[in-house]
């Protein structure tokens, strides 16, 4: 098991570039599947998630070739998948489960898909239901939680003939109107999916970059089945979740001045940059432009010892910013007055329940934390101390720890740090030298 040991530090300064995103990089592995020819992915985050989609999909026939960062996918058509050998096994990655469950509807055979124990249990219902309504057959392990059925990996997905549905989610999930709109791709007529709040679109951005046919208004999305698409070329920006523990570091430790290159400002993912100019951090986005379908931006944030000050967070600012409430947590702790993260349920059911290990872990740093059922209050400022860390097995609670072991008194241990490596390989080796 890994251990990280984090002492405080002066300052960071120069230019950081982060490696490619992750959602991203899952979806040019499918789409670059399923289309005809050769999708070349530059920037391909070579992560342990991402590697658990490219071998799902060898698994099914495909060819795909690493060299570095850039993933060459000899993709053989919407009906091109052959059934695969052995269960498919996506390892920790919600995102390779939710998401190929839709292609994987679609198909003229049945499979199998499953995960690591931590996958095993999230929740699945918010898939299986509406992938149902379109004709899917699917099974999982059923059980109850808190009174209600839910529904659990691993699943076994029968090929079906599906139909195109319209869809209203209860909650606004990228990884839930993803599965559909995939799913979407095999469907007879239109499949339209509506949100309550706009969430992550690298989806639709990326199926109308690869020439499929998209309609979207305010927060509805349709597709209908085309007969093919071919492959292309895709650069994959910097990952902004990756970006924010270094935001929050330049933030937080007076005298820094760095810049990060690159970094995908994809307007779904940016709430993190909105958090900190309500929150008091003054930064630059510069040198903006579109590279297949997505925005990129250099941004810069300098440490001059700001008043920051305590905000609410929550409606429709979540989706935007979900994976990052734990380094904001962080960000939080240092700010004055209360900070409250309210409507993120979602984050009890992510790798860990995240509202209660970041709350339970920087609250052994000495942070005052209310936890509630939706999210949690911070009162601040708080002078961190050094602790030992149990990131729970959640790359995202052991990277905000180590940011918040950047200012605490003192050395902090950070326990089981393998994690880290399922969404920025090199954090460890590259920033912190572990």
């Amino acid at each position: 098991m890994d251990k990280l040991k984090i002492l405080p530090a002066q300052k960071l300064s120069g230019e950081i570039k982060v490696p490619g995103d992750k959602s991203i990089s899952h979806r040019a592995v499918m789409l670059g599947a399923l289309a005809e020819g050769e999708t070349i992915v530059n920037n391909f985050l070579n992560s342990a998630d991402c590697r658990a989609t490219a071998e799902c999909f060898r698994q099914m026939g495909i060819e795909l070739t690493a060299n570095g960062s850039q993933l060459t996918i000899l993709g053989k058509g919407l009906k091109g998948l052959y059934k695969p050998s052995k269960s498919l096994d996506v390892g920790n990655s919600g995102t390779t489960l939710r998401l190929l469950s839709g292609i994987l509807a679609g198909q003229n055979f049945e499979t199998t898909i499953t995960g690591d124990s931590s996958i095993q249990k999230r929740p699945m219902k918010r898939i299986v239901e509406p992938l149902e309504l379109m004709g899917a057959k699917v099974l999982g392990l059923r059980s109850e939680v808190r009174g209600q059925e839910e529904i659990f990996p691993p699943l076994t997905i029968t090929g079906s003939k599906l139909k195109g549905i319209t869809y209203k989610m209860p909650i606004a999930s990228a990884q839930v109107k993803s599965c559909l709109l995939l799913a979407g791709l095999y469907a007879e007529g239109e499949t339209t999916i509506v949100e309550p709040y706009p969430s992550r679109d690298h989806t639709e951005r990326m199926l109308a970059y690869f020439g499929v046919p998209v309609k979207k208004f305010k927060n509805e999305v349709s597709i209908s089945a085309p007969s093919a698409f071919e492959g292309r070329e895709i650069f994959v920006p910097g990952d902004i979740s990756s970006a924010a523990y270094f935001l929050v570091a330049g933030a937080l430790l007076p005298g820094s001045d760095i810049e990060i290159r690159g970094v995908g400002t994809n307007p779904t993912r940016t709430g993190i940059l909105e958090v900190m100019h309500r929150m008091g951090v003054e930064f630059f986005v510069k040198d903006e432009e579109i590279i297949s379908g997505e925005p990129r931006a250099n941004i810069r944030v300098t440490g001059l010892g700001y008043n920051l000050k305590g905000i609410e967070i929550g409606g429709d600012l979540i989706p935007r910013l979900i994976d990052e409430i734990p380094i904001i947590a962080v960000l939080a702790t240092q700010a004055e007055g209360q900070t409250i993260i309210k409507d993120a349920k979602e984050l009890r059911v992510k790798e860990s329940d995240r509202i209660r290990t970041i709350s339970t872990e920087l609250t052994k740093m000495g942070a005052k934390i209310e936890e509630k059922e939706d999210g949690m209050i911070i009162y601040g400022p708080t002078k961190l101390k050094a602790a030992k860390i149990d990131s729970h097995g959640d790359h995202r609670v052991a990277m905000s720890a180590a940011i918040a072991g950047l200012i605490a008194e003192g050395q902090t241990v950070i326990e089981d740090t393998e994690c880290i490596e399922t969404s920025f390989p090199g954090f460890l080796k590259d920033y912190f030298k572990a």
